[in-house]
């Protein structure tokens, strides 16, 4: 129920070959974009505060206000849920990410459970968390869970790479890149790590950044 766990460059570069061979448009995409990264993170309680933190900020303001947090150490659960709402708002949160934090420390998920749940029963716990979205929660399980089939088409990077690469007249919806990607399975997460790696190639050869 699981599936396969990514865990090292091997496990991505066995996915990237899977797609080359099914589909002569990742072929070629892989030859541009070269070996993938796994880009593997930690799982946990401070990896979900963080996406939260990031939401509708830049990467530089993410960044400031993370370390601010990190330096009120309060990036754990029992920190978050006992601090007061100014003290949350002095290291930089918002109001609504203010009650994001809290509601995600509350929620008293077992992290730990979650790395042997089948990938729906992941999104669910995670999307039932005021501020966590599907793309998070998708995100969650292809990065910090290693999961090897989990795509996230709600995602504009991709939606966009998946126009250029296969040529389409538009930019695909989120639920036509989800069908599309449905033939990507058993790899769909190393289909999105080449979508992401190809989209950078591509806008960097139009001069834009």
């Amino acid at each position: 129920m699981v599936g396969r766990i990514i865990k090292t460059e091997a496990c991505v570069a066995e996915g990237a070959a899977w797609l080359a061979g099914q589909d002569e448009r990742f072929r070629q995409a892989l030859e541009i974009t070269g070996p993938l990264p796994t880009r593997l993170r930690k799982d946990g309680f401070d990896q979900l505060l963080s996406a939260i933190v990031s939401q509708q900020v830049s990467v530089a303001a993410a960044r400031a206000i993370w370390k601010r947090m990190r330096d009120a150490k309060l990036t754990g659960p029992r920190k978050v849920m006992w601090a007061t709402e100014e003290e949350l708002r002095t290291v930089g949160l918002s109001r609504q990410k203010v009650r994001y934090a809290k509601a995600l420390a509350e929620a008293r998920i077992n992290y730990k459970d979650l790395r042997d749940a089948p990938n729906a029963e992941i999104i669910k716990t995670l999307t039932e968390v005021s501020g966590i979205g599907i793309w998070t929660a998708e995100i969650y399980a292809m990065f910090s869970l290693g999961r090897a089939d989990v795509f996230a088409p709600g995602d504009l990077a991709l939606q966009e790479s998946a126009r250029l690469l296969f040529d389409l007249p538009k930019r695909p919806t989120e639920k036509q890149l989800r069908v599309m990607a449905e033939d990507w399975s058993p790899w769909r997460s190393v289909a999105a790590r080449l979508l992401w790696a190809y989209y950078h190639v591509a806008k960097d050869r139009e001069g834009i950044a």
